[in-house]
């Protein structure tokens, strides 16, 4: 055993200093220094030696999965868990992280897989209460509470399973480290073990990982890139809307989501998302427009509502959910100066119904459109969905995947689309929908308002 050290890491990117500073000199957070007291205590390497080969006489095998029998949740990873792959799912306390795991084990379990549960915050009791709440009971899914990462590795060696589920990386420790669970150095070399094993013994290991209120997995930056795939479960507790979404996958896709809906029963996947997002939507009512949104390579129909009402403030107040805000207040900008559109003094509001948050553009014109409608008091048909980038001088250009979102746009019963003119010459061949171009914001708002 050789003499303790003491020295202070950063928790948010694993900075090393031998004295406490206030702020990080490599990622600029405050107060994130802790202090960590180590051991040199060293040990025998026994691997062995890599191979290295030409780059041509590498195998072309693809990568084996395994279909978990939630089709939502197969779509996110890329077509099913990839063996020997490490995956971090993160999400707000509450959100279904758990139980989505467990129904997942269930449906593993069914088809003969073995499975362990392992947590560090509940006991097997309460391990046991919810698997009953959800109606699940199999002889193939094993749970173990324990925190201490030395017994649990010796227990996924032992028991030859299939799949390892850990609950949460936040909780466990390894004794040779002298700082406490949850604390970077912890979190790394935890997820570096379960990396080793996960290849070693060549089974998929789940790492379930808590959130910070920025929305953050918890712990270094590190954490998300020594794992192959990073899941986020999103959702607002009031709703009963979850959503699946995967932001690094190497083994797939990033970007692709799942939708679920929270029940009595667990968790159910939702087949047409689009039909969930617009099914209360009011008709004829000012400042409620139709876009469509890509979520990877998934359209969503959805719903983006406006309220433009007189300010009693001196600064009019501007609340966006769902958009980047500054995106927003860019295109009530334009709707000012290049539609003439007098709401600089106005409150404006704007929200996407159904929680979804949307991070591109050919929203923009539906957005624009949402906004002039509520201020005019002037509804726009239902039949119709809007599609565009805009541009700072007005001009409506070209969108990606044009051909996808009229597809969905047509199949859920929209009859007219509202797009930019450079792509309905093309799109005209492909669908019965009535299509009309448009090249600047003015054209837009002409034909659904008039003059």
């Amino acid at each position: 055993m050789g003499k303790p050290q003491k020295y202070y890491i950063c928790e948010v990117c694993g900075y090393k200093s031998t004295k406490w500073l206030g702020r990080c000199p490599s990622c600029g957070a405050w107060n994130s220094f802790r202090e960590v007291t180590t051991t040199d205590k060293k040990k025998e390497n026994h691997r062995e030696e890599a191979a290295v080969l030409p780059l041509v006489e590498v195998s072309n095998k693809t990568e084996i999965r395994i279909h978990t029998g939630i089709d939502e949740l197969d779509g996110v990873l890329g077509g099913g868990i990839v063996t020997g792959s490490v995956v971090l799912i993160g999400g707000a306390p509450g959100i279904g992280k758990s139980t989505l795991l467990l129904q997942m084990s269930s449906r593993l379990a069914e088809r003969g897989q073995k499975i362990l549960y392992v947590s560090g915050e509940e006991s097997i009791t309460q391990i046991k209460l919810r698997a009953s709440r959800l109606g699940i009971s199999s002889d193939n899914i094993f749970v173990m509470s324990e925190t201490d990462f030395d017994q649990i590795e010796n227990e996924i060696k032992k028991s030859e399973v299939d799949l390892v589920i850990l609950d949460s990386v936040q909780t466990f420790f390894i004794d040779e480290i002298g700082s406490v669970p949850g604390s970077v150095v912890q979190v790394r070399e935890i997820a570096h073990r379960a990396t080793q094993i996960a290849k070693s013994l060549n089974i998929p290991i789940f790492l379930v990982g808590h959130v910070t209120k920025e929305g953050n997995i918890a712990g270094p930056n590190l954490l998300e890139h020594i794992v192959d795939t990073v899941l986020y479960f999103e959702g607002d507790k009031n709703s009963d809307l979850r959503i699946l979404r995967s932001t690094k996958n190497r083994f797939g896709p990033t970007n692709e989501v799942g939708v679920f809906q929270m029940t009595e029963n667990g968790l159910e996947e939702v087949r047409n998302p689009s039909i969930l997002f617009i099914e209360e939507r009011k008709e004829n009512v000012p400042g409620s427009a139709i876009s469509i949104a890509m979520e990877g390579t998934r359209p969503f129909l959805v719903e983006i509502q406006a309220l433009v009402s007189p300010s009693p403030f001196a600064v009019p107040r501007r609340t966006v959910l769902g958009i980047d805000p500054n995106r927003v207040s860019l295109l009530i900008a334009i709707l000012e100066k290049r539609a003439q559109y007098h709401i600089g003094g106005m409150d404006i509001f704007v929200n996407v119904v159904g929680g979804l948050r949307i991070q591109e553009t050919p929203a923009d014109l539906a957005i624009i459109v949402a906004i002039a409608s509520s201020f005019r008091e002037s509804p726009i048909p239902s039949d119709t969905i809007l599609l565009g980038e805009v541009g700072l001088v007005g001009e409506i250009r070209r969108i990606k995947d044009a051909e996808k979102r009229i597809k969905e746009a047509e199949k859920t019963g929209f009859k007219k689309a509202i797009l930019p003119a450079s792509a309905t010459e093309e799109l005209r061949k492909k669908t019965k929908m009535e299509l009309l171009g448009v090249e600047h914001v003015r054209e837009a708002l002409e034909i659904i308002f008039g003059n």
